[in-house]
């Protein structure tokens, strides 16, 4: 009976060791590609670019190749509202075939706001996942989360598309908003077609203080050019295309006369008064893509 008893004790301490060699093995196999996803911050205005930051590591302890595999693309993700139901994707990221080397770590900016219809007002959880075909198996990001809201609108204005302005539909409406973060006001602009119901950008222009109202004109090729108050005697300028993108900017510092917009004979906006503290720059920007335009390219390493 006691040899019995040690047989029993001895089978079930094998088994034990077995489990717990399979765990590691397990363990170790799920954690070969990890998975990190983070947002810039919490809250976003309705259109604005929702960038994700993703960081892939690899601890494969070997080079990987990271392909999509037929139809099975190797990176995407899992959008869901506020109510737990899944958000479809509308457009596809490019995903070329990225390749990492062992221990490396590769971080990549993705713009879900023209993938998935994430523009309505309410929060909304994402995971991201990583797809390697060569034990066919998905790693998963830990499931962060944001909030889409709308800013306080400030100012709006629509104005007709010139026929030489190079854009497209009838009219534009330009609008200017503020959101109160907690440790900052910003001013945001937005450009949209409400004909066609294509929003061509929503961004921010910059910090501003909230108690000076904004001064904005348009020029005769109805370009939004707008000066606000960033800091205390400090002004910040900026010049707004038709298409939302962002064409220059400046900033002023102010002296015995405060910055102003005006009008030239020739229909020119420029700022008078004040001394320029930032030279005005030409922005190469890119417009966020509309709703119903291509997707982004593939996202670019940091």
């Amino acid at each position: 009976m006691q040899l019995r008893g040690f047989a029993v004790v001895y089978v079930s301490m094998k088994l034990r060791w077995a489990v717990a060699c399979l765990g590691l093995i397990a363990g170790s196999a799920a954690g070969q590609i990890q998975v990190e996803l983070k947002f810039p911050r919490l809250q976003y205005i309705a259109y604005e670019p929702v960038v994700a930051n993703i960081t892939i590591t690899n601890l494969a302890g070997r080079d990987v190749d990271l392909r999509d595999n037929g139809s099975q693309a190797w990176f995407g993700f899992e959008v869901t509202g506020s109510e737990g139901q899944p958000i479809p994707q509308i457009s596809k990221v490019s995903t070329e075939a990225l390749s990492v080397g062992a221990g490396q770590r590769v971080t990549r900016k993705v713009n879900l706001t023209p993938m998935y219809g994430v523009h309505d007002f309410g929060t909304y959880r994402v995971r991201a996942h990583i797809y390697f075909g060569d034990l066919n198996k998905f790693f998963y990001s830990q499931t962060k989360v944001f909030e889409v809201t709308d800013a306080r609108p400030i100012w709006q204005k629509t104005v007709g598309v010139p026929e030489d302005g190079g854009a497209g539909g009838n009219a534009r409406t330009y609008s200017l908003m503020t959101n109160r973060f907690p440790d900052h006001t910003s001013l945001y602009v937005r450009v949209e077609d409400k004909d066609s119901g294509i929003v061509y950008a929503t961004y921010s222009l910059g910090q501003m203080i909230a108690f000076d109202s904004p001064q904005a004109e348009f020029d005769n090729s109805n370009q939004l050019h707008v000066l606000y108050c960033a800091a205390p005697r400090m002004w910040s300028y900026a010049r707004v295309g038709l298409n939302g993108e962002l064409v220059s900017r400046a900033s002023f510092a102010e002296t015995k006369n405060r910055p102003r917009l005006v009008h030239a004979a020739d229909g020119v906006i420029k700022v008078a008064g004040g001394m320029m503290d930032t030279p005005v720059t030409q922005t190469a920007r890119a417009t966020a893509p509309k709703l119903s335009a291509r997707p982004p390219d593939a996202p670019k390493d940091d």
